[in-house]
């Protein structure tokens, strides 16, 4: 006999607290080893989490929309019927005073550091993955999720392959995560003077609406930037024959993210140091370039989709992978390593029409790139004469503890070269 705590699993390496989305069994329903229990929100995505054991979910401590850090217990298993009872009297008991000393000791004992749930991650044998979007509209639909196959990662089934199967259009628009409610602090009319006419006076309230868990995953990050001894440097480099590129490609699919994450891989492959961050030990060199673009969340915060081994893949395979990327990301299904294994971080800010800007530094990594808009420019050359060419600044900001002047603009000449004279490298 035992009675376990589901602990708040840690989800990412800079997970501190989760957000419960929803439990997907209710508090007296048996549950099997492996089950799907409880989605998480962690930093920057939604996580099935399942048990180790069987038994029965005695009592939810923590309730869906509610918040708790990670390690903290959220919910109480027992092993049989007749446990759920003591196990609600434990769950109560943490919230009261401790026991005197002769109080009498509960008939059975939470196993202490026993772990019970972990994050659903990878495809099982004997069960499909499901997100819990597409569990949701499942059971809507009536539609039964183990004769699917799923067009996610490993396998996964989203809530696009039942919407299909059940004949329906697609729900991309749906979001994930219910919305974040909204908390009114009212603020205080201010005193009429006595000679002032008795009228009524209509102050507007003020909206205080909490961050949600990617934006305070953000602000913990840039936080933690401010320790980080930084420099910026800048280039001006001209796009004609990139943005020629651009239009011979862009019917195949290429974005021109893909353009500028292939061009920095290209070169960081030439510029390890560029490549590498820092670390206690000394400087940590990655196996891989992993390039890492910022993007905008529709409900707030930014995530960075990681372009894993960019400089070994195709151009059009590049550009596949990042639109799968960004597709995931907006609906949280991200998996952890898809958005925290950057190596080289890029924020096009270009495409809003943003001439330059200076970008934040993200922790763990050793540079980040500003990319502001092309705009046509009239260029003197050395002869005197004048021609009007297209040119971007470009801003990194980097980790002086790694990259120093020198290697810092070295790679944006480098860079700079093989935009402006070798654009079309990048297609093979």
């Amino acid at each position: 006999m035992a009675i376990r705590e589901v602990f708040m699993p840690a989800l990412s390496s800079t997970m501190t607290e989760g957000k419960i989305v929803s439990w997907q069994k209710a508090p007296g329903e048996k549950v099997e080893k492996g089950e799907i229990v409880v989605v998480v929100e962690s930093d920057k995505a939604d996580m099935d989490v399942e048990t180790f054991y069987a038994g029965f979910l005695a009592t939810i401590i923590v309730q869906a929309g509610e918040s708790a850090t990670v390690g903290s217990a959220i919910a109480y298993v027992a092993e049989t019927e007749a446990e759920i009872e003591i196990a609600k009297q434990q769950a109560l008991g943490k919230s009261q005073p401790a026991a005197t000393a002769s109080a009498p000791a509960p008939a059975a004992i939470a196993t202490p550091a026993m772990p019970v749930a972990q994050a659903a991650t990878s495809l099982r044998s004997d069960r499909p993955v499901v997100s819990p979007r597409a569990r949701k509209l499942a059971k809507e639909y009536g539609v039964s999720v183990e004769t699917l196959h799923g067009s996610g990662p490993n396998g996964r089934i989203t809530a696009e392959d039942v919407s299909a199967a059940a004949g329906k259009p697609p729900v991309a628009t749906i979001q994930s995560v219910p919305a974040t409610p909204v908390v009114a602090a009212v603020i205080p009319a201010a005193p009429v003077a006595p000679s002032a006419p008795s009228l009524p006076v209509n102050v507007p309230s003020a909206q205080v609406v909490p961050f949600n868990t990617l934006q305070a995953a953000v602000n913990r990050n840039m936080i933690a930037s401010l320790s980080i001894p930084t420099f910026r440097v800048g280039y001006t480099i001209e796009t004609n024959n990139l943005d020629k590129l651009y239009k011979q490609v862009k019917s195949k699919g290429v974005t021109m993210t893909a353009l500028l994450a292939k061009a920095v891989a290209i070169t960081l492959a030439k510029h390890p140091t560029v490549n590498a961050s820092y670390s206690d030990a000394g400087v940590s060199h990655p196996g891989s370039i992993n390039i890492a673009v910022a993007v905008a969340m529709p409900d707030g915060g930014l995530i960075t989709p990681v372009l894993q081994g960019a400089d070994k893949l195709d151009l059009y395979s590049l550009s596949r992978m990042w639109k799968d990327l960004v597709d995931r990301a907006r609906i949280k299904q991200l998996q952890p390593q898809e958005y925290s294994s950057g190596t080289f971080t890029i924020s096009n800010l270009g495409m809003l029409g943003v001439d330059r800007f200076d970008a934040i530094l993200p922790p763990g990594t050793g540079a980040i790139l500003a990319v502001g808009a092309s705009h046509p420019q009239v260029v003197a050359s050395e002869e005197g004469t004048f021609a009007i060419r297209r040119q971007m600044q470009v801003n990194m900001t980097a980790d002086h503890r790694v990259i120093y002047g020198a290697e810092a603009a070295n790679f944006l000449k480098d860079l700079a070269l093989l935009i402006q004279t070798d654009a079309q490298s990048l297609t093979l």
